[in-house]
């Protein structure tokens, strides 16, 4: 072959490239936390090329002092995830935002104490110092507390709370076990990061909130009814729902390799991470921290035999058990609006009902 020959046919195949590339519609999501293991499958779907393959070129953005309802509100981001309680409360505060997809299937939240403490039961909360979480994060053990008749520091209208609400910055190593005598921790992150700090786990008692019937579903997907809406998002001829089925159909398959491959899934996770991805102490490793994650978050993303098959489902019945859960704590002062979930985008993304 000539060699004019061979430049023309180089300068077409990347012109093509080119042009394949540009096709790709430009997708923002905002992710609640810090990269880490709890969004796996994000970081797994893109590595290995998922959402290229629906033809999205997906960016995510770096958590800052905005929360992602905020940012995918002001248009900043198309897409983010966050636990229910946030996104029912913003609508109440007439948010347009919508579910759209629902990762975890049970609740990852617990509080801890030490078994040297003596506390056995919800009950012997009663005159103990609780650590909470600010801006939302509180209502698991606020929704726990409640269910046992305890009431707390945080409710301004109790002037003999029985229970002392200690509000912190997410680290455990501030408080516990000093300040507190139980504190706030997910499954799979800050009760590593406990043990880290020196109190293994057979020292530990823990309180799931989902075993006592506080099943606050977490991590979720969603997005804005304007972007929903939207007839050709961002140029590309397709429909923001289209857009968002896209979107969840490749995450839901980065997801599902996720958990079948776990290193693997570690491995991409360490890609992204930063100093946030270690733990504490003697688990300080980013690795051995991000393992311990990965194996934790899997048990949420498959919990519930029901949904097995059917990833990324938002339970009907568990969702309507939140909505009474958030109404009975005051949280919600009314049944959500229908519009704040559609299971249109998922049945898109899966081809199921």
């Amino acid at each position: 072959m000539k060699r004019s020959t061979l430049i023309l046919a180089a300068l077409l195949l990347t012109t093509a490239s080119s042009a394949s590339a540009q096709k790709l519609v430009p997708v923002k999501v905002q992710l609640k936390w810090f990269p880490q293991a709890q969004f796996a499958g994000f970081f797994v779907a893109q590595a290995k090329g998922y959402y290229k393959a629906e033809g999205l070129d997906v960016q995510f953005l770096p958590t800052g002092d905005q929360s992602p309802i905020q940012t995918v509100a002001t248009g900043t981001a198309d897409f983010g995830t966050t636990w229910i309680t946030d996104l029912l409360t913003a609508r109440q505060q007439g948010i347009p935002v919508v579910h759209i997809a629902q990762l975890f299937q049970k609740s990852g939240y617990t509080l801890v104490a030490l078994k040297s403490s003596g506390i056995k039961t919800p009950a012997d909360f009663k005159g103990k110092r609780v650590g909470v979480w600010p801006s939302g994060n509180e209502y698991p053990a606020v929704a726990l507390l409640k269910k046992y008749g305890l009431t707390t520091s945080l409710d301004s209208s109790v002037s003999n709370p029985s229970v002392q609400a200690v509000t912190y910055p997410f680290d455990p190593s501030i408080v516990f076990p000093d300040k507190v005598d139980l504190v706030s921790a997910m499954t799979y992150n800050e009760v590593d990061q406990i043990v880290g700090l020196g109190y293994p786990l057979d020292k530990l008692q823990i309180f799931n909130a989902s075993d006592y019937g506080i099943n606050l579903l977490e991590d979720l997907m969603f997005t804005t009814e304007r972007t929903l809406a939207n007839k050709n998002f961002k140029g590309s001829g397709m429909s923001g729902e289209d857009i968002a089925a896209k979107l969840v159909r490749a995450t839901l398959k980065g997801w599902n390799y996720a958990v079948k491959n776990q290193k693997e899934a570690v491995q991409t996770v360490l890609v992204n991470c930063g100093n946030t991805c270690k733990g504490s102490g003697t688990r300080s490793s980013a690795a051995s921290h991000q393992t311990w994650q990965m194996t934790e978050v899997a048990k949420l993303y498959n919990a519930g035999p029901t949904l097995k098959g059917r990833a990324g489902y938002l339970d009907p019945a568990t969702y309507k058990a939140n909505v009474t859960l958030l109404k009975n704590l005051g949280i919600l002062k009314a049944d959500p609006s229908p519009a704040a979930v559609t299971y249109k985008v998922w049945e898109k993304a899966t081809g199921k009902k």
